[in-house]
């Protein structure tokens, strides 16, 4: 979009992380903005927050696994402010652990929101976007996805997490291809980004009752990837608020693979993955060449 004011932007997850720094270049920028969350009162502080900047402000709380939820906040949207122009898919939770220790309800609620949330939201607001820019030919809209680097690349002890992350790389692609049969004024993206400090690694405190295991205690792997990638996120030299505002860059240069680290060295094991790929070799060890990460991950493995 050449310009954001007077248009709406819808962004989940938007009570802190990237979601929350979206909204607020959002209300910079002069758009009303619906922000949904599942977290009730991070949501009311973030959505008077956003208030205080001026911008008009619809918060909606809702589980994205819920296609009922989300579609009722398509509706809330259409109501108030009319069709969105950005839509953001941006919720998302991160557990971890060997794959094989995965439970079902670690399984369900992890391709619940990761996955089907943003099925869900391009399922709903894609057709009413379309439908938009066959009625204007002026109408410009963007959908953008979160995924992460582990969508392009596939580290260990993270499995649930790297299937969902891959499936949206997978799901925005696709969109990218199947808007351009159709249309030039609806446009997809997806956000992969790498270490940034977000408090993804805080998810379990919304995760919902019914997806909780009574009484199962971590495992020495799942412990390991909590306190690993707190400290890997925290330590991150990029903000949540670069990343956003990366987003909205994109938006206006119509760039559909948005990274927080471009350079070639956090994009090195993308390269190597294909490479890996089109040669027929077994995976590369991600580790390579930080041994010190492996040797630190095995020793957490131990317990």
């Amino acid at each position: 979009m050449a310009y954001f004011t007077g248009r709406t932007a819808v962004i989940t997850g938007a009570a802190s992380g990237f979601g929350l720094e979206a909204s607020r270049i959002a209300a910079r920028e002069g758009m009303n903005v619906v922000m949904a969350d599942v977290m009730p009162e991070p949501l009311a502080r973030a959505a008077a927050e956003i208030e205080a900047l001026g911008a008009p402000v619809l918060p909606f709380q809702l589980d994205v696994s819920s296609a009922e939820r989300v579609q009722a906040m398509a509706d809330a949207t259409l109501a108030r402010f009319g069709v969105p122009h950005f839509v953001f898919n941006n919720a998302g939770i991160a557990i971890g652990g060997l794959i094989w220790e995965h439970s079902l309800k670690d399984w369900e609620w992890t391709i619940g929101v990761n996955l089907m949330g943003v099925a869900h939201g391009v399922r709903v607001f894609t057709p009413m976007m379309l439908a938009a820019a066959k009625a204007d030919p002026g109408y410009q809209g963007h959908i953008v996805n979160t995924a992460s680097m582990a969508g392009l690349v596939n580290m260990p002890n993270q499995g649930a997490y790297n299937v969902t992350k891959h499936g949206v790389v997978a799901l925005s692609e696709t969109l990218y291809q199947d808007l351009a049969l159709v249309t030039e004024q609806v446009h997809a993206h997806v956000l992969c980004p790498y270490f940034v400090s977000t408090g993804i690694f805080q998810s379990d405190r919304a995760r919902p009752s019914e997806m909780r295991d009574s009484g199962a205690a971590l495992t020495p792997s799942q412990r390991a990837a909590m306190i690993l990638g707190e400290k890997a996120v925290t330590s991150g030299k990029v903000s949540a608020a670069e990343v956003a505002q990366f987003v909205f860059d994109a938006m206006q240069a119509k760039q559909f693979y948005i990274f927080s680290h471009p350079g070639e060295r956090a994009l090195a094991p993308v390269r190597v993955r294909g490479e890996d790929i089109a040669l027929g070799r077994n995976p590369t060890d991600p580790f390579a060449h930080r041994p010190d990460l492996a040797m630190r991950l095995r020793e957490a493995l131990k317990g």
